[in-house]
C-alpha cells in the first residue's frame, strides 16, 4: 500500500499560489430569475459537481447558510446568496442524479438540507484523505499536498451574513470550490492504489443515507465549564441561563456567546448572586450591560432559585448505554479487561491500515461490544452486534475478528496467598 503520510512528507516543490477563479469572481446570485439560469447551466453541465457553503457561525443564531458555491464542467462556478434565494430545490432537484462533490460533508449537509439541497451520492474528500493516511486533511492542505496548490484561507471565519460580500470574500469563496473535484479524482486514484476505494464508497453513501440530525436532548449541559458546577440547584440555574439566553439569542438572530459567554453562565450558577446589583459586579456582567438585560439574567437566576427540589436536574443526564470507561475496573473487571484488549487491537490494525482509528470503527461501538458483549462471542455473533450499531460491511470485515478475540480476554488474577 502507499503510504500518504510519507508521500506527504517527502521534499516537494513549493506549491503554487491559487489567486483568482480560472473564469473570474462571478457574479452573486440573489434573485429567482437569475437562479433560474444557474439551475438550467448547471443541470446542462457534465460530471460530479463541486458544492460548498458558508455559515456564519459565532455571529449569528444557528447554522444556517449564507453563501453556497457550486462548481460544474460545463457549467463553471457559481455563487447563490441564500438570503436573497431561501429556496435551492430546483437547483437540488437539477442535481439529483449527480455526485456531489464536498470537502467535510457532514458539516454542510445540515445547512444545505435547509434550503432544498441534499445529494443522493457524495465524495468527501475530507474523509478519503483520513482513510488515505493523510495527516492533516483540511481543504487547504489536502489541496496542497495532493495537488502542489496554495489556497488563501484568511476569511474561513469572518461573518458570512454580512450583505454585501467584499470581493476578497468572494474569491475565497469561489476558490473553494475551484479545485474540488480535481481533488476528488486525485484521492480516487490514491484510494485505488491503496486498496481502500471500496472502504471510503461505503462511508459516503453512509453519510449520503443518513436522516438530518436530531435535536440534542438537554443542549444546556454542554455548556463550557460546566463541570465545575455540582449542586442541583447550580445546576438548575445554569439551565434557566442557558435556555433564557438562547430564547434571546433565537429572536434577535445572534449568536449565543455574544449575548452572554459561557462563563459568566458558570460563574452566576457557582456564585447565586441574590439580586442585580451582586450580579452587575461579576465577571461577564459588568458596565456594558443594560439594567434590562441584567434584569433579565437575574430572572432566570431566581426561577432556578424557587424550583422545587423535585423539578430541579440530575447532575448529570439521562445515560443509555455503559458507562464512562474509567468506572469499568470498579464495576465490571472483565468488561475492563475486554476493553483494554479491544482497544489495543483496534489501535494495532488501525496503524497497520494507516487510518485513523475512529474510522476503523467508532470507539462507542467498541466499548457497547464490550460491556454487553453476545451471550456466544462468536465472529459471526460479534459481527451482528457491530452492524447493529451501524459499522459498514468493511469495518465489520476488518474488525470483528480482532474484537471477537479480545472478548475472550481476563483480568489479571491476584497471586494467591502462600499456605500458612
Amino acid at each position: 500500500m502507499t503510504d500518504a503520510r510519507e508521500t506527504a512528507t517527502e521534499a516537494a516543490p513549493a506549491p503554487v499560489p491559487l489567486l483568482d477563479p480560472r473564469e473570474g469572481i462571478p457574479p452573486v446570485t440573489a434573485s429567482p430569475e437569475a437562479l433560474a439560469d444557474i439551475v438550467a447551466a448547471f443541470a446542462a453541465g457534465s460530471g460530479p459537481v463541486a458544492v460548498d457553503a458558508e455559515r456564519a457561525s459565532g455571529y449569528r443564531y444557528g447554522q444556517r447558510a449564507y453563501l453556497v458555491q457550486l462548481r460544474r464542467t460545463g457549467a463553471g462556478t457559481a455563487l447563490i446568496d441564500p438570503v436573497g434565494c431561501p429556496d435551492l430545490s430546483t437547483l437540488g432537484a437539477a442535481l439529483t442524479d449527480t455526485e456531489w462533490v464536498l470537502h467535510a460533508a457532514t458539516q454542510d449537509l445540515p445547512c444545505l438540507d435547509e434550503i432544498g439541497m441534499r445529494p443522493k451520492s457524495l465524495f468527501d474528500t475530507e474523509l478519503a484523505g483520513r482513510l488515505a493516511g493523510f495527516p492533516r486533511v483540511g481543504l487547504g492542505a489536502m489541496v496542497e499536498n495532493v495537488l502542489g496548490f496554495a489556497l488563501e484561507k484568511g476569511h474561513s471565519a469572518v461573518d458570512w451574513s454580512t450583505r454585501p460580500l467584499p470581493e476578497p470574500w468572494l474569491r475565497y469563496a469561489a476558490l473553494d470550490v475551484e479545485l474540488l473535484v480535481d481533488l476528488r479524482d486525485a484521492l480516487e486514484e490514491e484510494l485505488r492504489e491503496q486498496g481502500k476505494l471500496d472502504w471510503a464508497l461505503q462511508e459516503f453513501s453512509a453519510i449520503a443515507a443518513a436522516p438530518p440530525p436530531s435535536p440534542r436532548v438537554d443542549p444546556w449541559r454542554r455548556t463550557s465549564g460546566m463541570h465545575k458546577v455540582r449542586r442541583r440547584r447550580q445546576i438548575g440555574v445554569v439551565r434557566e441561563l442557558w435556555n433564557a439566553r438562547d430564547q434571546a439569542a433565537q429572536e434577535r438572530d445572534i449568536s449565543p456567546g455574544r449575548i452572554l459567554t459561557d462563563a459568566a453562565i458558570v460563574t452566576a450558577a457557582l456564585e447565586g448572586p441574590p439580586n442585580v446589583t451582586v450580579l452587575a459586579t461579576l465577571p461577564g456582567f459588568g458596565h456594558r450591560m443594560g439594567r434590562r438585560q441584567l434584569d433579565q439574567w437575574q430572572a432566570a437566576i431566581d426561577r432556578a432559585r424557587a424550583l422545587p427540589e423535585r423539578e430541579l436536574p440530575q447532575p448529570g443526564p439521562a445515560y443509555v448505554g455503559p458507562p464512562p470507561p474509567r468506572a469499568w475496573a470498579d464495576k465490571d473487571p472483565v468488561a475492563a479487561a475486554r476493553l483494554s484488549a479491544a482497544r489495543a487491537a483496534v489501535s494495532k490494525l488501525a496503524e497497520e491500515l494507516n487510518l485513523p482509528q475512529e474510522n476503523l470503527i467508532t470507539p462507542d461501538t467498541v466499548r457497547r461490544l464490550c460491556w454487553d458483549p453476545p451471550a456466544e462471542a462468536t465472529t459471526e455473533e460479534v459481527a451482528a452486534v457491530l452492524t447493529g450499531h451501524g459499522a459498514r460491511p468493511w469495518q465489520v470485515g476488518l474488525t470483528a475478528p480482532i474484537l471477537t478475540a479480545a472478548l475472550a480476554a481476563q483480568p489479571p488474577t491476584a497471586p494467591e496467598a502462600p499456605a500458612p
